[in-house]
């Protein structure tokens, strides 16, 4: 059986994987720093945590559920106790994008990221259909890389990976590069500021006397069925009039040369700015 060692257990993400951990095929020993997140696992999934040692004894795989901004300091502080050969998982491309895990060669550097439930789905639960984040209740598709390690690695972290993301529809390979265009830059400097922008728009029209839930209802729905179209989810075409909108409102929102968050150089600074 397979030991994995998972550190930030009791945290936001730490807690979602070791729920999904239960019932799994793996040997979990949890690890948790704070009073909190250890009385979390035990009050809601009665779930013990051991000390670092005691986690990393024999462990083939270690778990780094931790913000960003600690990954460094926490892979550091533990990787004179990991064997060569073990597999050690980071759940965001950021740390390791900007070097932060140790130089050794012989260790399995294994990333993996969520898409988390997408926009169009076939989910008919309502717990399902709530449950935005995905690893719950809703299906979703899942990304990873392999950053460094022997080809077979990649199979057994996609294994854990598919474990602690479950429901998984389809699991993607990608590079560590473009884990990092995907994130941050296209799913939160380009996504999540350009819903922003939105959000304050409705701001905006509510300012100026629209009632908010109307506003809410109209931009929401034609997310929706724009969304639709733009995305090939369906045939359809735009009107001439909205056309003409979105050729006079690009230039109006978005700088010329907006496409340059995807350009290495400034990826890596994004990646700065955030660990």
């Amino acid at each position: 059986m397979t030991t994995v060692a998972l550190f930030g257990a009791g945290g936001k993400m730490g807690y979602r994987l070791a729920s999904n951990f239960r019932g799994s095929p793996y040997m979990v020993r949890h690890v948790e720093v704070s009073e909190a997140g250890r009385e979390r696992l035990k009050s809601g999934l009665g779930l013990d945590t051991v000390s670092v040692e005691e986690a990393l004894r024999g462990a083939d795989v270690v778990v780094l559920a931790v913000p960003d901004t600690h990954i460094g300091k926490v892979a550091a502080g533990i990787q004179d106790q990991l064997v060569p050969g073990t597999i050690v998982i980071v759940l965001d491309a950021a740390a390791p994008a900007a070097g932060h895990l140790p130089k050794r060669p012989d260790l399995t550097y294994f990333i993996t990221h969520p898409c988390h439930p997408p926009l169009f789905n076939d989910e008919t639960e309502m717990d399902a259909k709530k449950d935005y984040f995905g690893g719950v209740k809703a299906k979703q598709h899942i990304v990873s890389a392999l950053m460094q390690g022997p080809e077979a690695d990649y199979t057994k972290g996609e294994a854990i990976a598919k474990t602690i993301w479950a429901p998984v529809m389809r699991s993607h390979r990608v590079t560590v590069e473009q884990l990092a265009m995907l994130e941050p830059a296209l799913a939160e400097t380009m996504c999540a500021s350009l819903l922003e922008v939105m959000r304050e728009g409705v701001d905006e029209v509510v300012k100026r006397g629209v009632d908010r839930q109307a506003a809410l209802d109209f931009l929401l729905g034609h997310i929706n069925v724009l969304a639709s179209v733009i995305f090939g989810e369906r045939e359809g075409a735009f009107s001439d009039a909205c056309n003409k909108a979105i050729e006079f409102g690009k230039p109006v929102l978005m700088r010329d040369d907006w496409k340059k968050i995807f350009e290495p150089q400034e990826i890596a600074e994004s990646i700065r700015r955030i660990t």
